[in-house]
């Protein structure tokens, strides 16, 4: 499947509970997301699956994938298009093997150190940060700013997608940092209008 980093959206479940989760999702692909994460560190593996095939089916035509975040099994057993695993989340080869060549795998990367450590041949792509702190993950590494992601950028052999705390008007610094797009939450789940917060990533181009 072609990956298109360039709006990638993860979802929370508190902010998507008002207007629906599928709801939402379908809306901001409307408005331009380019890749769609479920995340939910609470749900039990079964739910997760049910909320990963109604995605699926919600997204079905749209050519937009569907990433499950650290859940392999729920990858697996729902049929999604890939997987999003962090430092501490297992090893690249071991979730590769069960996902199969054709499915996505990305990886978190927040400093050289582990980017010196990439095991690149089974990945497809990096999510790189935090660039700012954020709300929706407590236990971040340090942010890294547009400087600190440059660097990574610079030293990384795959596409990235720059993650934490991202808004509309950081568009331009991300790119001019190197990465090929922004992952965000709250800009788009946490807005009235899905679809029109994510058109505002597209605005300036």
């Amino acid at each position: 499947m072609r990956l298109d980093l360039s709006l990638y959206l993860v979802t929370d479940p508190g902010l998507c509970a008002g207007r629906g989760l599928v709801e939402t999702v379908v809306a901001a692909v409307r408005g331009g997301v380019t890749v769609v994460q479920l995340r939910d560190k609470h749900a039990a593996d079964g739910e997760m699956i049910d909320q990963a095939r109604r995605l699926k089916a919600a997204l079905a035509g749209s050519s937009v994938p569907l990433i499950i975040n650290d859940r392999l099994a729920v990858a697996v057993e729902s049929g999604a298009d890939g997987l999003h695993i962090g430092q501490d989340d297992g090893e690249v080869a071991a979730a590769r093997a069960a996902l199969g060549e054709r499915a996505l795998l990305g990886l978190s990367v927040q400093t050289l150190e582990q980017m010196a450590r990439l095991d690149a041949e089974h990945l497809d792509y990096l999510g790189l940060g935090p660039v700012f702190a954020t709300p929706s993950k407590h236990d971040h590494a340090q942010p890294l700013g547009f400087a600190g992601l440059a660097r990574l950028v610079a030293a990384s052999p795959l596409p990235g997608v720059a993650i934490g705390g991202l808004k509309a008007e950081h568009v331009a610094a991300t790119r001019e940092a190197g990465a090929q797009g922004l992952a965000v939450i709250s800009a788009i789940c946490g807005r009235p209008d899905p679809e029109a917060a994510a058109r505002a990533f597209f605005a300036g181009r």
